[in-house]
């Protein structure tokens, strides 16, 4: 080989060389690019969200008790009403016509009732005569002035009186309790005819109306229901009533503030507090096809909101805690990584060696048999802390969440900066990689 080539040979190893060089400085110098945040001290509210219907406290389904023709309507959907104001009227003559028979049928009782008593009244007489007749046989029996055949008579005569007595007493006591009954029956009937007239339970709104004049109404059975004619609400107090999921339901409780927000009255919000927390499950069929398990919450709404009907779509934002001024870390910054803990609970970690990545510390020992005593696998929710260019996974507690961030329990101290974004890169961050910090109004590739 000629000293020309050599030199080629020898030039074209040191440009690899440099380019070798130069990309090892470029990786260890650049970095994942990354934003990050400080730990500061924020004021944190805790809310629940969940969806559902307004609807009146207090309303009152209408249906009729008797069957037939609806003969008088005198209210429309929406009307005001008043308490025992007239709503309707179904066909009366059936029932009239009962209540007459029923009246006659008293009248009549009463009547034979007065007969009866006539007829006692003479047979008291009767027997006032045959005791006085059986006297004076008896004193002349006593002086032989009679007979036998006329003595026995007499008292013959005396003990069917007393009978006949008897006998009319019973029948004018069987009499009164056959008023008694003639006169329930008629009270019935008037009972009955008093329901073919409707009238307001309560003063508020007639928010539906199913029945229109002329329409035969019929009423419920054990398996059908009968027609349910109006629909009459006290709009003065009004309740949101969502659905919380199960998950939730834990951190709820009664009197929580909460915030009402009607999809149809946009650009409102409507105060309101928890009244009511169901414990029987309501199952609903998810999206994916699999039941979540839901649970009914009422909130009762502050004052009244004079547009608002029955139906309407809301949404409630129910707050579950509040916190002031604590330790706050961005959601967004928190990871979850299976880790070696000590027997203290410690996050065991590799040393550190100049020029090498650090490698997490699960990639030490992949089979948690081969881990030293007192060392075990556990995954830890935590966040990546900026460390002099690199980033080192801590484990954090956290409390409630807010709307952007968690409360910090414990873990890290105020200040610290801890990787928020983006969320690919904080996905795959490994203990002891370097990062390379955006500045505002960069873009983080």
């Amino acid at each position: 080989m000629n000293r020309k080539k050599i030199l080629i040979a020898v030039g074209v190893v040191v440009v690899l060389a440099a380019v070798v060089v130069v990309n090892l400085t470029y990786t260890q110098t650049s970095g994942v690019d990354v934003t990050a945040e400080s730990v500061q001290k924020r004021d944190l509210e805790a809310v629940v969200s969940a969806s559902g219907k307004v609807q009146a406290k207090r309303f009152v389904n209408i249906s009729a008790d008797t069957m037939g023709r609806v003969v008088n309507l005198a209210v429309n959907e929406g009307d005001r009403v008043a308490k025992g104001q007239f709503l309707l009227q179904i066909d009366p003559r059936n029932l009239k016509t009962a209540v007459d028979r029923g009246e006659a049928g008293l009248a009549a009782a009463r009547s034979q009732l007065q007969q009866m008593w006539a007829s006692v009244e003479s047979a008291r007489v009767q027997l006032g005569l045959a005791t006085e007749t059986q006297r004076r046989q008896d004193d002349l029996w006593q002086r032989g002035l009679t007979t036998k055949e006329a003595y026995d008579r007499a008292v013959t005569d005396q003990r069917l009186a007393e009978s006949t007595l008897k006998e009319r007493e019973q029948q004018v006591t069987t009499q009164e309790r056959r008023i008694n009954q003639e006169l329930a029956t008629l009270e019935s009937a008037r009972y009955d005819l008093s329901k073919v007239r409707i009238e307001a339970p309560f003063d508020g709104i007639v928010t539906r109306r199913n029945i229109e004049e002329g329409e035969t109404v019929v009423i419920g059975t054990m398996n059908n229901p009968g027609t349910v004619l109006l629909t009459v609400a006290d709009m003065s107090v009004i309740e949101a009533e969502v659905e919380v999921d199960e998950t939730d339901i834990p951190a709820l409780a009664l009197g929580q503030e909460t915030t009402i927000t009607i999809d149809a009255l946009p650009d409102r919000e409507f105060p309101g507090r928890v009244t009511e927390i169901g414990n029987s499950p309501i199952q609903t069929i998810a999206a994916a096809g699999q039941q979540a398990t839901n649970f009914k919450v009422v909130v009762t709404i502050d004052g009244e909101i004079p547009n608002a009907r029955p139906g309407f779509t809301c949404t409630a934002d129910i707050t579950t805690a509040t916190r002031d001024k604590v330790l706050a870390v961005p959601i967004q910054a928190m990871a979850v990584r299976e880790v070696v803990v000590d027997q203290d609970g410690k996050i065991v970690r590799e040393p550190k060696v100049e020029g090498r990545r650090r490698r997490r510390p699960t990639e030490a020992n992949t089979n948690g048999a081969d881990l030293p005593a007192g060392q075990s696998r556990k995954e830890l929710e935590g966040v990546f802390v900026v460390r002099d260019g690199t980033v080192e996974f801590v484990a954090v507690k956290t409390g409630i969440a807010g709307d952007r961030y968690f409360e910090v329990l414990s873990g890290l101290p105020e200040g610290t900066q801890v990787v928020t974004g983006p969320f690919s890169s904080v996905r795959n961050l490994r203990d002891g990689d370097q990062v390379k910090i955006e500045t505002a109004g960069s873009t983080p590739r």
